[in-house]
């Protein structure tokens, strides 16, 4: 089993910068891949982006992709969102999921963001 906590969220103007931690503990040497997901008011869950954790591989969705960077420091377990350029449209509750290689997957409970207009 694993646990990850998110951290790092807040309230910033648009066109700020925000950076985000997920602290993963437990069975840290089974991860695959850790992903950041988002979720906004009245709207479903997005994918944001995912890092696989052995080789250091990211992948970002289009909303993302050129203002957001995904990284990782495996001596601390942790895995980092830098959020670049931010928009209204990117208020939403931050979610951080540690996937093992089982198939397992394990949810963090969120970190709130709120870009201001």
């Amino acid at each position: 089993q694993v646990q990850v906590v998110e951290s790092g969220g807040g309230l910033v103007q648009t066109g700020g910068s925000l950076t985000l931690s997920c602290a993963a503990s437990g069975r840290t040497f089974s991860i695959y891949t850790m992903d950041w997901f988002r979720q906004a008011p009245g709207k479903e869950r997005e994918f944001v982006a995912r890092r696989w954790w052995s080789n250091g591989d990211s992948t970002y969705a289009d909303s993302a992709a050129g203002r957001f960077t995904i990284a990782g420091d495996k001596a601390k377990d942790t895995m980092y969102l830098q959020m670049n350029s931010l928009k209204p449209e990117d208020t939403a509750v931050y979610y951080c999921a540690a996937n093992l290689y089982d198939g397992d997957s394990y949810w963090g409970e969120g970190t709130q963001v709120t870009v201001s207009s």
